[in-house]
């Protein structure tokens, strides 16, 4: 059955259900309140870790954290109004930034409230864990007006001892729109006990450091992100719809490159509600309702009286389901974007083009197939479910640790919440912390995402300066040590302090760390290409092969020339052995022979393969003629015999005689 939805929406809802009873929401919601971490690094009695709620404004820093020290102002300690000065919480230079306390609380009370720690039934739906309205002195006005002060961060003190509740704005106010979308620093909530402590630190003049983390505040098992947007396509409510729609534009562009390179699997949701029973036949669930109340959408306007009605927009959403349903099946899935965001441009509810004939319109244009989307959208007036819709209704109730989506727009990111702005930078920051570590994408190692630390000092990592070598790997969350594979040749080591190259190549690459030295038009290396891959000094050398290897002096060593009649001059890498007179040197047995006598040797010797040849062609002629001869010798004797009688190999001699008597 249908779920009920926060802000904007949940607050219209009150109106709603308690001037008409129109939307009846089951009975239980849980609200899951997003958490980072805050590690308080000093005063020492104070150490540790502490949960802080995200609040739903701003730009939480998604993988990574910040470093600041705690202030608390003493006067407008509820930030309720402006400070007195721009740079009043501006950290000097060289100092860390500064996290300004504040205290929750407001001038004066609204009418209702809600209450984290009491439960506030609602139309049978009892609400826990929400948020609370309080005064004009919203969360958000606070945040902003320590932001204009210099603040790098905020942590409001609770004022209750309760469980952590998520920070929002739960009604429409476009006074505060204008300030909210401007906030671009993080904020928190902390418990009150938690705050008191860092309170009376901060007064009695301790240095009081503290480290937001919201490294973990996104699961990151693998290299695919699956993400989720929960939406509608009523254009006419207000602050919250354009800045959804702005949204939608300035992040379709990166939403497409990331399904298009498989690094994320994205899917739209859309929130209905059902009539109660006893109000199906009435005007106003007929209007806002499709498939006999069962599906319904608050009226546009909020005037039942005139332009589009509640039930126009729930098949509006049920189309863009279904527009999201064929493409997938096309393996086209990122259309969607196109158009939600062609739809909003070209058939705007103020210009009445809200209508199923435009949305045609838009879908020719994209390749889509309307019958396909009209056969998944199925009858509207049935009085039966809606398959898709009924699993969009069964959706909204949370399982394992998201928890029920009771804000609008909700954006989930593997399976958690996201709090704060709806921005294309800050949701991006959001979808990369949920990469595993070394598998993002380019779009998430861009400047104005992520700092790509190693630019500083090649991020403590191993590197080779002449080559152009590191083993700095930058990622989303900071960056990893890991020796590379550069031109074809692969490193391996620790990273840190040592990256050999290792297997073939590896010699092309700075000579593979072995040493290596020219002189005199001659080079020598220590690098083997084959074997262990270890440095050892080539022939004529000897030494580590890494730092040095040294020239052997054969003839000093007598290790070569060394016959009587041999001289030995050494050279770099090798040796000249000459003989004396007309002697010839024999390397291979380290000898002299006379020139002469080798001459002679081979002059025998060039006789004797003579003579072999020619007593091998003479051979082979005579073979070929007895073979010739015995031919001939054999063909004349049947020749003679056939004359006499009949050979075998021969048909009989025909009888000229006999056949000359019967003619």
């Amino acid at each position: 059955m249908g779920r009920y939805v926060g802000f904007p929406l949940g607050f219209l809802l009150v109106a709603w259900g308690l001037g008409l009873g129109l939307w009846a929401p089951p009975a239980v919601g849980r609200f899951v309140v997003e958490k980072n971490s805050l590690m308080v690094v000093s005063p020492s009695e104070l150490k540790g870790k502490h949960d802080s709620a995200i609040g739903n404004f701003g730009i939480p820093q998604y993988g990574g954290s910040m470093a600041g020290a705690v202030v608390y102002p003493k006067e407008n300690a509820m930030a309720c109004d402006q400070f007195s000065r721009s740079d009043l919480f501006k950290p000097k230079a060289g100092a860390l930034p500064n996290f300004v306390l504040i205290d929750r609380g407001g001038r004066r009370n609204l009418p209702f409230s809600f209450f984290s720690k009491s439960s506030f039934h609602f139309l049978g739906r009892q609400i826990v864990n929400r948020f609370e309205i309080v005064g004009d002195c919203l969360f958000a006005k606070k945040v902003w007006n320590a932001q204009n002060a210099g603040a790098s961060a905020v942590l409001v003190v609770d004022d209750k001892n309760e469980p952590l509740i998520t920070m929002d704005l739960p009604r429409e106010d476009d006074e505060a729109a204008k300030y909210i979308e401007n906030i671009t620093i993080p904020s928190a909530l902390i418990d009150k006990k938690f705050g008191e402590q860092l309170k009376k630190a901060v007064r009695s003049g301790e240095m009081v450091n503290v480290n937001l983390d919201w490294r973990e505040a996104v699961p990151h098992p693998d290299d695919r992100v699956e993400y989720e947007l929960w939406t509608n396509s009523n254009d006419e409510c207000g602050t919250k719809c354009d800045m959804v729609m702005d949204f939608l534009k300035e992040f379709k562009g990166v939403a497409q490159l990331l399904e298009k390179g498989g690094y994320s699997q994205f899917t739209p949701h859309y929130i209905t509600w059902y009539c109660p029973q006893a109000f199906i036949i009435s005007k106003q669930c007929k209007s806002q309702c499709i498939n006999t109340g069962r599906y319904c959408a608050p009226d546009p306007e909020q005037d039942f009286s005139t332009g589009y009605d509640g039930k126009d927009v729930v098949i509006e959403n049920l189309r863009q389901l279904c527009v999201f349903r064929v493409a997938n099946e096309s393996k086209r899935p990122w259309i969607w974007w196109d158009y939600v965001t062609d739809f909003h441009i070209r058939c705007p509810m103020k210009e009445k083009k809200y209508n199923k004939d435009c949305a045609e319109t838009v879908m020719n244009s994209l390749g889509l197939d309307i019958k396909k989307v009209d056969q998944c959208m199925g009858d509207p007036n049935a009085d039966s479910e809606n398959p898709i819709l009924k699993m969009e209704q069964d959706a909204q109730v949370g399982t394992g640790s998201r928890g029920d989506v009771t804000i609008l727009p909700t954006l989930i990111v593997n399976n958690r919440q996201y709090r704060g702005k709806l921005e294309k930078k800050a949701v991006l920051k959001a979808i990369c912390a949920g990469f595993e570590e070394n598998t993002e994408p380019p779009a998430c190692l861009t400047d104005d995402i992520e700092t790509n630390e190693c630019l500083d000092n090649n991020g403590g990592c191993w590197q080779d300066k002449a080559s152009n070598i590191t083993a700095c790997k930058d990622t989303f969350r900071g960056r990893v040590c890991e020796c590379p594979v550069f031109g074809g040749v692969q490193f391996k080591g620790d990273g840190y302090n040592n990256c050999e190259a290792i297997g073939p190549g590896r010699c092309r690459i700075n000579n593979g760390g072995c040493w290596q030295h020219s002189r005199d038009g001659k080079t020598y290396s220590a690098c083997q290409e084959s074997g262990d891959g270890k440095c050892q000094c080539p022939t004529g050398f000897e030494g580590d092969g890494v730092k040095a290897c040294e020239n052997i002096n054969e003839c000093k060593k007598k290790t070569a020339c060394q016959c009587p009649e041999c001289n030995c001059k050494d050279t770099w890498g090798s040796y000249d052995c000459t003989c004396s007179g007309d002697l010839l040197y024999i390397k291979e047995h380290d000898t002299c022979i006379s020139k002469k006598a080798s001459e002679a040797k081979a002059t025998w010797a060039a006789v004797w393969v003579l003579l072999i040849v020619l007593a091998v062609a003479a051979f082979g002629a005579y073979a070929i003629y007895k073979y010739r001869l015995r031919s001939y010798m054999d063909s004349e004797i049947r020749a003679i015999m056939a004359q006499y009688m009949p050979l075998d190999s021969q048909g009989e001699v025909p009888n000229h005689s006999h056949e000359e008597d019967h003619a």
